[in-house]
């Protein structure tokens, strides 16, 4: 029997008893679907176990209850913030974190501070789970978080934490600037790439010549330096995109109709 015809009950003792990541998220996904207050009821019930398990279990199904509209999603954070007063393991802690990042659009200030007092936490899944937590909140002490975990030793952890303060909010200081320079060097791509697409989108004139210099050498991973390009919008990059074109005719180095589409978006701007 599919578990669409599952009951709620025989999904949750699946979850306590799953043994595989698949198995375990496919019965999450089914019971998020079902968004009732029996759903509700067992699954925060789960969050005031001495057990991990049965915590993340119940963490997990509350953080996305309800497709588009979260379910009783003010208790939700409640529970959540409840939990994270309470002595918890790194994986439980990561667990809480990712579900408050999933329901921020109304934290308060003294949440917000809850969330930032574990930037410091060894273990990077947990200060993971803050970038996660604080993602698109457009508050000072939030973004201040966000720009030390972007300094972060953990390639992941700074990678997220300079998206956060370079895409995923649209406040424009000096100090998120600055930030975002530092990372220009970072020994890691994919941070690089995002501190290179926040300036971009910021206008700072600074990235002109460094997208210049990834342009000459972009390949199938440079799709995030094509969109810089574009939000950049300088049409002197227009010829320079044309002779890019021609040479991947040759070295195949590059999905071809990211070249044509970037082209042809940045002439949207002449």
């Amino acid at each position: 029997m599919s578990r669409v015809n599952w009951t709620n009950e025989k999904l949750f003792f699946r979850l306590l008893k799953n043994k595989t990541k698949k198995t375990y998220w496919s019965n999450i996904h089914e019971l998020r679907k079902r968004p009732c207050q029996e759903v509700f009821v067992m699954a925060s019930s789960l969050c005031n176990s001495n057990l991990d398990k049965q915590i993340i279990v119940g963490i997990d199904v509350l953080a996305q209850l309800g497709v588009n509209k979260r379910y009783n999603q003010k208790l939700t954070i409640d529970i959540c913030f409840s939990s994270l007063k309470k002595t918890q393991t790194p994986k439980v802690l990561y667990t809480i974190l990712s579900a408050i990042g999933h329901n921020n659009n109304s934290l308060k200030k003294k949440q917000i501070q809850t969330i930032s007092e574990f930037k410091n936490h060894k273990y990077s899944d947990v200060r993971f789970g803050v970038v996660s937590a604080l993602m698109g909140i457009e508050s000072e002490l939030g973004i201040e978080t966000l720009i030390k975990l972007s300094n972060d030793k953990h390639n992941e952890v700074r990678d997220w934490a300079t998206f956060s303060i370079g895409s995923q909010i649209e406040m424009d200081s000096e100090i998120i600037r600055q930030a975002l320079k530092e990372r220009l060097n970072d020994k890691d791509h994919n941070t690089r790439s995002e501190a290179i697409s926040g300036l971009a989108q910021r206008q700072d004139n600074s990235v002109k010549e460094i997208l210049i210099d990834e342009l000459e050498k972009i390949d199938n991973h440079g799709s995030l330096i094509l969109e810089s390009i574009e939000v950049f919008g300088d049409l002197s990059f227009i010829p320079l995109i044309e002779a890019q074109i021609e040479k991947n005719k040759n070295t195949k180095m590059i999905n071809e109709k990211w070249l044509v589409d970037c082209l042809e978006n940045l002439k949207k701007h002449a």
